[in-house]
């Protein structure tokens, strides 16, 4: 739009202004008057479940059934007997291959504590006492858990206000969309912070899915009401760009934000301390050094803990000891068993960031011998598309050898040092020099595995891998990608060195599991490798060892409800042995995981509602119903009858020539007054009550013989009769 010929009006975005000296020209943007940046928007993606058991179960898995024990999984199969067609799990114990209907897959948890565990005896006493010795030590493990948290839950912490308008100004900064796990995180721990209930919160999230994001939202609403959050995190590097990350996200609003760590000189550090003391700093992001004693606050609300899995035994201490009456706000990638422990025995709340954000793409890793070719086409690659190269050598010793050898391989390349003997100042003017793209490699030890975020670097190669834990593996592959561009890892080994099993199964490991959100399977495999013992300690390494990792948690949150007064009864399994297809047929579900899944969900609907959701989920995914599994779906409404008045057991025998002239129905344990038993008796003319037993045999024609007619049946029982008088 011209409006004369000397000024002219065009209509854009910009992120920023900008000024000339030479025209006398200054330009301001949208976000300089207001402090708002236009959100980039991108697309929803599809939340995907890592830890589906049954989307990894394959033929040869270990798994241990809750009342026979430990079986290696055989397959499925489908099975027509005495008229019943259905579906049946084939699990192979140590007297036998057995077949188990696919209503019971609930009662299976994968076995996670070893290779190679030996296989129960199918109804031995031997398992009934390798769980009751676990079930005792679950119960130890509950009184210390239970013991440990009794402070908190009945401690008096502050119910945070609900947000404010600048809360929204400043969460309309974030220039992504939140994807679904993200938003329900975020709603869950303000939800905390609003509840008088000092809140306790671990947000599990992979590599890049946003838990920076959720802290950087609680932080803001504790300083909303006057209160002071500190976020402790465990390397100098990460304590650096989380407080770059912080100051820029605050910076139009009145938020104080310090840094703390041995990159902070002396004369800083002081007053840091001072301001935290009298209240003029409202975040403090720091090191270890948070956890001092002679770090006091004022008014502190909010402590979060970034890569708890990377603080020792003492740090935890020292967190525990601040935060009786203090929101807790726990972030990692890979927690470690104890605090998954803590998370699925309802000792501490839960929340699963499993969903990507849109532009992320699975990083293509490459695990093999040391090839100096290959090292000099991978960067050479990346300098092609103008990016950055880490190359992590741990051994400070010979680093700069390294450093000088892959200068003479690509001259091109400028290349750089970092490592943690370096001193401070030498060591942020190489970081801050790589960030501002001065060198295009940096040679490096494990110092960049935590939390470094810089888009530009999406080439990986790892040098001695072997050494590395598989936690360490997964958290170095995952500072690369984060810009949407294909990334690459490297994981090299030397040529003329045996690996260890050890070492052996963490490199094939982190090979096979690359797809984004594999950080928590990885998580349990490397539990599996280095033995459910070496982190959970060694009183508890038996009964984990001989159960399974997922058996041994659902025992401590049962031992857990009953330490906190609630008992959780024994689920009494329901027998259900009716005439009739009642399956998912290969046709209509094709693949075998996506068929066990759907299984297992069936089998953990607990109402009506549910079962309606999934039947529609099913039309939804795989299209209109075949015979078979709508036979399935009038089962599982049958077996929820049968659960919400008591009945174990539904029994339907055929008709047969010479024997009976009409199926027989048998169910049972009933309670059935006098006049029910006389209407029964006219609705049916041949029925009988066994008043010791509970058992009712009635004589019933085909049609009444189906799961839907014997659904109208029970209803009619339980509904409620009026006894006659006179």
């Amino acid at each position: 739009l011209v409006l004369d010929s000397r000024l002219s009006v065009l209509e854009s975005s910009l992120p920023s202004g900008f000024s000339f000296d030479e025209p006398e020209i200054v330009v301001w943007s949208e976000s300089d008057l207001t402090g708002r940046r236009s959100q980039r928007r991108v697309a929803r993606t599809r939340a995907r479940n890592v830890d589906g058991f049954f989307d990894d179960l394959a033929v040869g898995s270990y798994v241990v059934h809750r009342q026979h024990g430990v079986a290696r999984f055989s397959g499925t199969t489908t099975r027509a007997i005495n008229g019943v067609t259905r579906d049946y799990l084939i699990l192979e114990f140590k007297d036998g291959r057995s077949y188990w209907p696919t209503e019971q897959i609930d009662a299976l948890t994968p076995y996670t504590g070893g290779d190679g565990p030996a296989l129960s005896r199918m109804g031995g006493a031997e398992w009934q006492k390798t769980r009751a010795k676990a079930r005792a030590a679950a119960f130890l493990v509950a009184q210390e858990l239970v013991d440990l948290y009794r402070l908190r839950t009945v401690a008096e912490g502050h119910a945070f206000s609900p947000d404010t308008a600048w809360q929204t100004e400043m969460e309309e900064l974030f220039p992504y969309t939140l994807t679904t796990d993200q938003a329900q995180a975020i709603r869950d721990v303000k939800a905390d912070m609003e509840s008088l209930r000092p809140m306790d919160r671990l947000v599990c999230a992979d590599v890049g899915f946003g838990k920076t994001e959720v802290a950087l939202r609680a932080a803001f609403k504790a300083v909303q009401d006057n209160y002071q959050a500190a976020i402790l995190v465990p390397t100098t590097l990460l304590a650096s760009q989380h407080f770059a990350t912080f100051s820029e996200r605050f910076a139009g609003f009145p938020v104080k934000v310090a840094l703390l760590s041995r990159f902070v000189d002396d004369v800083e550090t002081k007053a840091t301390l001072e301001g935290l003391a009298d209240g003029t700093i409202d975040v403090v992001i720091g090191t270890h050094r948070l956890l001092g004693d002679v770090v006091s606050f004022k008014k502190l609300g909010l402590l979060v803990v970034d890569e708890e899995q990377r603080f020792g035994v003492n740090h935890k201490e020292a967190i525990k000891s601040r935060s009786v009456d203090v929101d807790v706000l726990t972030l990692s990638a890979s927690p470690i068993p104890r605090t998954l422990e803590m998370a699925f025995t309802g000792i501490r709340d839960l929340s699963m960031i499993t969903t990507p954000p849109a532009d992320r793409r699975p990083i293509l890793t490459h695990v093999g011998e040391y090839n100096e070719p290959a090292v000099v086409e991978a960067i050479r690659r990346e300098l092609l598309r103008e990016g950055q190269v880490f190359f992590v050598h741990n051994r400070v010793t010979d680093i700069d050898q390294v450093a000088r050898r892959l200068g003479q391989l690509v001259p091109d390349a400028r290349v750089a040092i970092a490592h943690g003997q370096m001193d401070e100042g030498t060591l942020e003017r190489v970081m801050v020099d790589f960030w501002e793209r001065r060198f295009d490699v940096l040679v490096c030890t494990t110092i960049v595995e935590s939390g470094i975020d810089l888009p530009s670097v999406n080439t990986l190669i790892v040098d001695r891998a072997e050494r590395l834990g598989l936690g360490q593996l997964h958290q170095l592959r995952g500072r690369v990608g984060r810009s949407g561009q294909r990334a690459y890892a490297y994981l090299f080994h030397p040529a003329d060195q045996v690996l260890s099993e050890t070492a052996y199964e963490r490199l094939r490991t982190i090979g096979d599991n690359t797809a984004l959100g594999s950080g928590f399977k990885i998580a349990m495999r490397d539990l599996e490798i280095r033995g459910a013992g070496n982190l959970l300690g060694h009183d508890q390494s038996g009964p984990v060892a001989a159960v399974g990792y997922d058996l041994y948690v659902q025992l401590v949150a049962e031992a857990v409800a009953d330490a906190k007064g609630f008992h959780v009864p024994e689920v009494t399994p329901i027998n259900l042995d009716i005439p009739g297809e009642a399956h998912l047929p290969k046709s209509y579900v094709e693949a075998d995981d996506a068929r066990l899944e759907a299984y297992r969900r069936l089998a953990g609907v607990t109402s009506i509602d549910e079962l309606e959701d999934l039947r529609r989920e099913w039309i939804d995914r795989y299209g209109a119903l075949p015979a078979p599994a709508r036979g399935l779906l009038e089962l599982a409404q049958l077996r929820l009858i049968c659960l919400d008045i008591g009945v174990s057991s539904v029994v339907v025998l055929p008709a047969r020539v010479g024997v009976r002239s009409k199926p027989v129905l048998r169910l049972g344990p009933l309670d059935l007054s006098f006049s029910q038993q006389i209407r029964l008796r006219r609705s049916y003319g041949s029925s009988a009550y066994n008043e010791s037993t509970k058992e009712l045999r009635i004589d019933v024609s085909p049609n009444d013989a189906s799961p839907i007619a014997i659904v109208s049946l029970l209803d009619e029982l339980r509904a409620p009769t009026t006894e006659a008088t006179g």
